[in-house]
């Protein structure tokens, strides 16, 4: 079954470019090359800063586009996993070794399954 690890931090407490932004961005390296050589990697990629995004709305037929992310958080999402495990359990247990864990939140969803949808 494949899991999205999305990683969310603080812009504030990304890695910046000193001694503790090389041994998280260490960590993130380590923990792709060990998920890789177990053979449940499937997709990863960072994300650009909120500062580059923009939102798309469609309200009776008019198309609304917003510099930015929609949702006013602290937080914000910064890149992904998408993982091939078993279970939620073992999902669970390779979001806790993601770094992202370690200074943000690392939310784990199930990847929504079309072959069990009727059409």
């Amino acid at each position: 079954m494949q899991y999205l690890l999305l990683i969310y931090s603080e812009p504030a407490n990304d890695p910046q470019p000193d001694e503790t932004g090389a041994a998280i961005m260490t960590a993130y390296r380590e923990f792709t090359d060990a998920i890789t050589e177990e053979g449940i990697l499937v997709a990863a990629e960072a994300l650009e800063g909120v500062e580059s995004a923009t939102t798309v709305r469609v309200r009776n037929d008019e198309t609304l586009m917003i510099d930015g992310p929609f949702a006013e958080t602290k937080e914000v999402l910064g890149g992904f996993y998408l993982i091939d495990v078993p279970d939620l359990d073992a999902a669970l247990k390779v979001a806790a070794r993601l770094p992202g864990s370690w200074h943000g939140s690392v939310e784990v969803r199930p990847v929504f399954d079309w072959t069990k949808v009727e059409l």
